[in-house]
């Protein structure tokens, strides 16, 4: 694929896919059957917030287990806000979803003493023991086994395209994405990519927080297009904070999974003390909102930089078996658990807002559809129940995959102007590297693990400040990112301000009870900027 600095080529495809994660790959599968489908990825492959998901997907797989359940696990992490339909989708699509990702070839571990039995872990939030996992490498097994799958689809994958915007089309009926225009990361060349139906599978925004266990390419990308194309976003606000990432988190956040804490590890203080009891009647498996903001407390109370995870309550070789991968890099680091109690900290992990759909995958924009992180189908209400990413990206994508098969049955081929290319003026590195930063230490700052109305207004009106610098009508994929960057941290603060209780990730000093008045969503319209809550 090429282009032309001045004017892009035109490449069309029936189907096109941003993003190469497990949301992306497992409709890229289904979509092939349908018609062409072509998948633009910003990095390799395989590079993916999926890739370094550790403790598995949770489905109802165990006998003993109900999806009522789940059901009633995922609402209670959810604070209220959860989406019934949607978390009844969910979990009662979650075993045929598993089935289909062994069928793909995802080598999920089995238990020894039991052929042909999963291996299922318990984490923070699950009354049960229903996290099917691949070690603590889940994420790298899935995306590994899609990857060939979408091999043997003949679904085509472009590595290190970098989409700068969508192709949107101004119809009497109101706009229709009909592509996308993207530059080769490696020759700085555009191409516009036509297509009949465009699938945002982009993941999340990590980057915009300055301690994140995503990496470098979570940067939003995905709702910041969705958003100036005219798609509605919903309850950005709602940031999960993984709440034991290794200390110190830099460059990037290595992060301990829940299942630890499910096998026994318990938190402690500077003094040995195990302090979660003093939060919440579940421990050390709370939800993950409630174990983040105490740890929070916890260094506010002491001053110190991080706590400690007790994993001695693991018998050596069980842990081994457990968790291969967390005891190789713990290793590397100086630290033999669980032996060695971990230094950790919260970090920014995932965000339970995004781009506004419906159960078909459907977003405010004709012919653009969404699923995974990049989505907020209502599954995860005001905080996300463990494990639950992976199986929405899995469930919502294949029902995403329904909708394109319609889609194209009516849908005829695009046929609005090409975008014109962009400039391709590239702006001093060190200044988008700055820039990035400044952002990143705004939303840090102000609307982090525990927020309040002032840090809020301040933030807001850092961004303000921070906007003259911001590209207009980037060309490189540098600039694109932090352009993207800064309207997250704006959408996620506006977000923030709207809300006025405390509930589920969204706690603010200012308003520290939860407000039934607010048992509701909050959805910006990009079309006229409006804010609300419905």
């Amino acid at each position: 694929m090429a282009g032309l600095t001045q004017k892009p080529t035109v490449i069309e495809t029936d189907v096109l896919v941003l993003g190469s994660g497990i949301a992306g790959l497992s409709y890229a599968i289904k979509a092939a059957r349908h018609g062409r489908v072509t998948v633009l990825t910003k990095k390799e492959d395989s590079e993916a917030n999926t890739n370094y998901a550790q403790g598995g997907i949770a489905a109802v797989m165990d006998p003993g287990d109900s999806f009522e359940a789940h059901i009633a696990d995922t609402l209670e992490a959810g604070a209220g806000l959860c989406d019934g339909a949607a978390v009844d989708l969910l979990v009662r699509s979650g075993p045929e979803r598993v089935r289909e990702l062994i069928e793909y070839g995802v080598r999920f571990t089995y238990e020894r003493d039991r052929p042909g039995s999963l291996s299922l872990a318990r984490e923070g939030g699950h009354s049960a023991r229903r996290i099917v996992r691949a070690d603590d490498l889940t994420g790298r097994a899935i995306e590994r086994g899609l990857l060939d799958a979408a091999a043997r689809a003949a679904v085509a994958i472009h590595e290190h395209y970098f989409a700068l915007d969508l192709w949107v089309d101004e119809a009497e009926r109101g706009p229709r994405c009909i592509g996308a225009l993207a530059v080769d990361r490696e020759t700085g060349e555009q191409v516009a990519v036509a297509a009949r139906v465009t699938y945002l599978a982009t993941g999340g925004c990590g980057q915009v927080y300055r301690y994140t266990t995503n990496p470098r390419i979570a940067t939003g990308d995905g709702i910041a297009m969705a958003f100036r194309a005219g798609a509605p976003v919903a309850n950005l606000e709602f940031v999960q904070f993984h709440p034991t990432a290794l200390h110190p988190v830099e460059p990037r956040a290595f992060l301990i999974s829940e299942a630890v804490r499910g096998e026994g590890a318990l938190l402690r203080d500077g003094a040995g003390r195990a302090f979660m009891a003093d939060y919440h009647p579940l421990a050390d498996l709370a939800p993950r909102d409630v174990v983040a903001r105490a740890i929070d407390a916890e260094m506010r109370r002491t001053g110190a930089r991080h706590v400690w995870l007790d994993c001695s309550p693991i018998p050596a070789t069980h842990f081994a078996e457990r968790f291969p991968n967390i005891l190789e890099t713990c290793r590397s680091r100086g630290l033999d658990p669980p032996a060695d109690p971990l230094p950790v900290v919260p970090a920014a992990h995932y965000m339970c807002g995004g781009v506004r759909t419906d159960l078909d995958a459907r977003t405010g924009v004709a012919s653009l559809l969404a699923a995974g992180e990049v989505a907020c189908t209502g599954v995860h209400g005001a905080n996300r129940l463990a494990s639950n990413s992976l199986l929405e990206a899995v469930v919502f994508a294949a029902r995403a995959a329904d909708t394109t098969a319609k889609l194209l049955e009516q849908e005829a081929a695009p046929r609005g102007a090409p975008p014109r290319a962009r400039p391709a003026r590239q702006p001093d590195a060190a200044d988008v590297e700055k820039l990035r930063g400044g952002i990143r230490d705004v939303l840090w700052m102000g609307a982090g693990i525990v927020r309040d109305d002032e840090g809020l207004a301040a933030a807001r009106r850092s961004l303000a400040e921070l906007s003259a610098a911001v590209p207009r009508e980037p060309s490189s994929p540098e600039a694109a990112e932090v352009a993207n960057l800064h309207l997250l941290g704006e959408l996620i603060v506006r977000s923030a301000i709207l809300r006025k209780e405390s509930r589920g990730l969204h706690f603010s000093r200012s308003h520290p009870d939860p407000d039934p008045a607010f048992q509701r969503d909050t959805i910006i319209q990009p079309d006229q900027g409006k804010e609300h809550s419905t």
